[in-house]
């Protein structure tokens, strides 16, 4: 049985081991550290099979100029010997759901069209956003509450912590 809950102190070994196990270099797991020490890992969740750490969900603040904030999903990870299982799925949801209760109305994503439009998220320039990475259709929006989507307010950026996954 799979469990999705928030990460807890002590978590953060595990949740580097799966971040680094799915990625090919540490970059994402050095932008979690990163973000966890500035207190920018606004929702950090964890799947549990067996009482293992096997899947990690981070959502961090993103704004807009017009001082609109919603949450950046990124990154997922689940380790190898558990994908396919529907675990990344289960992260999405349920940390779409903290974001919500959290009272953020909307979130972005810089991924794979066909998977994440299953979690409400369509391609951001379609509704006037744009991200700082070039990612065209990949880099994709959703409404969390009613009318809590920036339509039309361009450029989104993410926390200063991901620029070290530039270069």
């Amino acid at each position: 049985m799979t469990i999705i809950r928030p990460e807890r102190p002590g978590d953060e070994a595990a949740i580097r081991d799966v971040i680094a196990s799915a990625f090919p270099t540490e970059a994402e797991a050095n932008l979690v550290d990163l973000l966890r020490e500035a207190g920018r890992l606004s929702i950090s969740l964890v799947a549990e099979v067996d009482g293992a750490i096997v899947g990690h969900v981070a959502f961090s603040p993103v704004t807009v100029d017009s001082g609109a904030t919603g949450a950046g999903l990124a990154p997922l990870a689940v380790h190898p010997s558990h994908r396919r299982t529907g675990i990344g799925g289960m992260l999405i949801q349920e940390g779409l759901a903290a974001c919500r209760t959290a009272g953020v109305g909307w979130a972005v994503v810089l991924g794979e069209p066909r998977y994440y439009s299953r979690f409400g998220f369509r391609p951001a320039p379609g509704v006037g956003l744009l991200d700082e990475y070039g990612g065209g259709d990949a880099f994709q929006a959703a409404e969390l509450a009613r009318d809590g989507l920036p339509v039309g307010a361009g450029l989104v950026r993410y926390a200063p912590e991901f620029a070290s996954l530039e270069g």
